[in-house]
């Protein structure tokens, strides 16, 4: 069981992937005073030496040596290098150090902690920031990037409720506003919010640039394919991994999203100016009722 007093600070904190997330994270808990220092992990060192001049980390160390001297570590790495991860950092796990993580699937994360750590797994309590943007690396980091912004945690049946609650106050101090849910519910409903709308925009940019006239399509753009594709810039890597983690519920969703399309295609073959207008009625009074949320 974790010995941190949240009520002073986290300690010391090793942040794994010094990317968007990790590095406002970083820039973020010293902003709010509550922690010692920040250890930072990474493969880049054109990204860590970034995000040491700006401050989201004090030092930069290994993972091994990170997870000896860290009381918390978050992993802000893509989901596919969790395990490998969990690997490194099991040998070097003591009591009272805990674990939380960025990432957007937890089925597959959780899985991976579970075989890894073993009894340890109770000192992991998986969570997922919504916050990003299509930018990534450490010099798109922003101190405010979690403010306001929901963090899911999924908490583990090994998990105690002291523990619990000292990660759900870790993410509450830079700002999140905390929600629990299963990981069976996480990974279903993001499939269907995050990954499915990622999906999409990659494919509508592939698309496009796959066209013969590709360039003339390109040089005509306007607000609305731009802010449809936005999302696109975002790194490919992440979503490559997310995809194949959480492929049971995107292939579900991706399978949703195909008969509407069809539906609609059919639409627009017949000539059914009401069936489509019905459609996108209901789709545009959806649409405007989360502004109101």
């Amino acid at each position: 069981m974790a010995i941190i007093n949240p009520s002073s600070n986290y300690g010391t904190v090793a942040i794994v992937g010094v990317g968007l997330i990790g590095a406002s994270l970083g820039l973020a808990l010293k902003k709010a005073g509550m922690v010692n220092q920040v250890l930072g992990v990474g493969r880049s060192a054109p990204n860590l030496d970034q995000a040491l001049k700006m401050g989201a980390i004090d030092a930069v160390v290994d993972l091994a040596e990170a997870a000896k001297q860290a009381d918390v570590i978050v992993l802000c790495v893509p989901v596919a290098q969790m395990r490998a991860a969990f690997e490194t950092i099991e040998p070097h796990l003591e009591p009272r150090t805990m674990i939380t993580d960025a990432g957007s699937t937890k089925g597959d994360v959780i899985l991976a902690a579970k075989e890894v750590l073993g009894k340890k797994a109770c000192q992991f309590v998986p969570a997922h920031p919504i916050a990003g943007g299509a930018q990534h690396g450490a010099s798109a980091a922003k101190a405010d990037l979690f403010e306001g912004k929901q963090t899911i945690l999924c908490p583990l049946q090994e998990n105690s409720p002291q523990d619990t609650d000292l990660i759900e106050g870790f993410w509450q101090s830079v700002g999140s506003v905390v929600k629990k849910i299963s990981c069976v519910q996480h990974d279903a409903i993001y499939a269907a919010v995050s990954h499915l709308p990622h999906l999409l925009s990659y494919a509508l940019m592939a698309s496009v640039v796959n066209s013969e006239d590709a360039d003339q399509k390109l040089s005509h753009v306007g607000a609305g394919f731009k802010d449809f594709t936005r999302i696109a810039a975002s790194s490919p890597e992440m979503w490559r991994d997310i995809c194949l983690g959480n492929r049971t519920a995107v292939l579900k969703e991706l399978d949703q999203y195909l008969l509407i399309v069809t539906h609609m295609r059919k639409l627009i073959a017949d000539n059914d100016g009401a069936g489509l207008e019905k459609l996108f009625n209901k789709a545009s009074k959806a649409r405007q009722d989360l502004d109101e949320l």
